[in-house]
């Protein structure tokens, strides 16, 4: 996700209570889970953790159940909708390794080729070199890129978040910093490896990674809540407001220019669509089974949530046994988070406010997600 810690002092903190699973030993089919768990989770991030509204959305073997709690407008206090659409923020980065890997199928791009061969001269100094990295480095942040957002000058974005971010200026921020490490050699999460990305993608198919992502995903899942918004600053559809807390106040951040974030974190979708794109990707409806093998070969995060890193996709550990696959994002306004399980379950969860606040808040969204996940197993009666 894009992270803003040096000015609302954001953390995210994994902490998810163990819980019991099993079946009821009678041989009775199980019952629908109820949810009510996520709901009382729900409950006490739009309460006691301060998020003016969440919504979760479950998609399983009964159905599709969504849940809500809060409000979409601190002014109106309208009730937050389960269809809306909001700011996915880093969860763009599945979409984005998607279409490199279908590339890796097609033979146009090259998961060990130096990203030199395709952006000559893009990537050079301070040790940073595209001679030495690779895309499955970008794909995985194991390029030792530094990361373009902590050298962003967060209170002009605040004072003027319409403004346009060209992504080669994010890219030559990062750049004027040393590398974090050679490339291979460590693990660190940097939004400019898929600022890259994308411009690897715009300079292989000769159109912009935001048509690619349209034409290859959106279209074919009819994903018609998802969108890949360029320089618009608006949400269209039914969607929240989008907050930020760096004080006391909330502060509106709807209208923020998602090139700040680009191929890194600037796509609009909703909890339906992000459920329906999961389980197609995870079930092999995208990707080859050669690419998917490789998008799910992960290394650990090194971030202490036991959370391992494929290319663009997280394994994360479930309290009930097993992991689930996903991401999380976090861009001005929105927080989200959507996971799959290998038989089926699939969760999306935003609240609409990151960054600031607690990290209880976004503790208990990591928790509200992976107690979604578990319910169905929790609902055999342990």
């Amino acid at each position: 996700m894009l992270r803003y810690a040096k000015v609302f002092g954001a953390a995210c903190v994994l902490a998810l209570a163990l819980c019991a699973c099993g079946t009821d030993g009678r041989g009775n089919a199980p019952a629908a889970p109820s949810y009510a768990d996520v709901g009382t989770i729900l409950d006490r991030l739009t309460g006691a953790d301060g998020a003016p509204g969440a919504l979760l959305e479950v998609s399983d073997a009964h159905g599709r159940t969504v849940l809500t709690r809060g409000v979409a407008n601190i002014d109106t206090h309208a009730p937050m909708v389960g269809d809306s659409r909001f700011r996915i923020g880093s969860m763009t980065k599945m979409f984005v390794a998607t279409v490199v890997l279908q590339l890796v199928g097609e033979q146009k791009v090259g998961l060990d080729t130096p990203v030199e061969q395709y952006l000559p001269g893009l990537i050079k100094g301070n040790g940073n070199d595209g001679r030495d990295i690779t895309v499955r480095h970008l794909l995985q942040h194991t390029s030792g890129l530094p990361d373009y957002v902590q050298y962003l000058d967060l209170t002009e974005l605040v004072r003027n978040p319409g403004a346009h971010h060209d992504p080669l200026d994010l890219v030559n921020l990062a750049l004027d910093h040393p590398r974090l490490f050679a490339p291979g050699n460590g693990w660190q999460y940097s939004n400019t490896d898929y600022v890259v990305a994308g411009l690897l993608i715009e300079k292989v198919t000769g159109q912009p990674y935001a048509e690619e992502i349209e034409r290859r995903i959106i279209h074919p899942l009819a994903l018609d809540g998802t969108s890949v918004p360029g320089d618009d600053s608006t949400i269209p559809g039914v969607h929240p407001q989008g907050y930020a807390r760096p004080a006391d106040a909330l502060l509106d951040m709807t209208g923020i220019n998602p090139t700040v974030a680009g191929a890194s974190g600037g796509m609009i979708s909703t909890a339906g669509d992000m459920n329906r794109f999961l389980t197609a990707l995870v079930n092999g409806q995208l990707l080859h089974p050669s690419e998917l093998h490789a998008m799910m070969t992960t290394r650990p995060a090194e971030d202490g949530s036991g959370s391992a890193y494929g290319l663009g996709l997280m394994s994360t550990p479930l309290p009930c046994g097993g992991l689930y696959w996903g991401h999380d994002g976090g861009i001005p306004g929105f927080r989200t988070l959507s996971g799959t399980t290998p038989d089926g379950r699939t969760a999306t969860a935003m609240s609409n406010q990151y960054p600031g606040g607690s990290d209880a808040q976004i503790s208990d969204m990591n928790t509200a997600v992976a107690t979604a996940l578990c319910e169905g197993k929790l609902s055999h009666g342990s």
